[in-house]
């Protein structure tokens, strides 16, 4: 059922060796960059993605980033959907029956290696020596330092996906909707699946 929704839009790319192994550079450096999570590099990624690389549709990106967050586990498994989405369309769609699969999973490996195996090996690295210097005053600047930085990342991640609507530009309701979600997060204690129900029931009644 996730490959059949995230892929409804799929389009036909040519991807080479070289394109492959471009695509895992990219997640190789934005792996290193993935401060506060993989979804605050989301920006980017749409950026070289659809933008530069146009092996994606901006409607598959915003959809893979929605059902990874809809869906339980982690929310990096949005870069998972991506890579699936981008080895669907190498294939030319879901019609290319076993060799669509292959596709899809050489694309959800890429993806997935490049941006877990540098934060992984990194995090385990700083983790161990933060936690035998976690009294230096560094140390605790470093971290009270990061936590603006991954606010405004967070924030360019939520732009990207709400001005990205189509030729048309964002309606003022789902501005609204944006802000009134920001406001009950930073105010209360709701429970974000609450505001992912809400958005999904909001969306498909048509009214953003």
């Amino acid at each position: 059922m996730i490959s059949a929704t995230a892929t409804a839009t799929a389009t036909a790319i040519t991807m080479t060796q070289t394109d492959w192994l471009a695509l895992l550079v990219h997640f190789l450096s934005l792996s290193l960059l993935s401060i506060g999570g993989a979804i605050t590099t989301a920006p980017e990624m749409h950026r070289y993605l659809v933008d530069d690389r146009h092996w994606l549709s901006d409607s598959q990106f915003t959809s893979s980033i929605a059902l990874a967050q809809a869906a339980p586990g982690p929310n990096v498994l949005f870069i998972a959907l991506i890579g699936w989405n981008i080895g669907v369309n190498a294939a030319g769609g879901m019609a290319g029956g076993m060799a669509t699969w292959a596709y899809g999973l050489l694309g959800v490996t890429v993806a997935m290696m490049g941006i877990l195996v540098p934060s992984a090996t990194l995090t385990f690295a700083a983790a161990r020596w933060g936690q035998r210097n976690r009294e230096l005053r560094a140390v605790r600047a470093f971290k009270q330092g990061l936590a603006p930085i991954v606010v405004a990342l967070l924030g360019a991640t939520g732009f990207i996906l709400v001005s990205r609507q189509g030729d048309s530009g964002t309606p003022w309701t789902t501005w609204l909707l944006v802000a009134t979600a920001t406001l009950l997060v930073w105010k209360t204690r709701l429970h974000i699946l609450w505001l992912l129900g809400t958005g999904a029931l909001v969306g498909a009644l048509g009214w953003v």
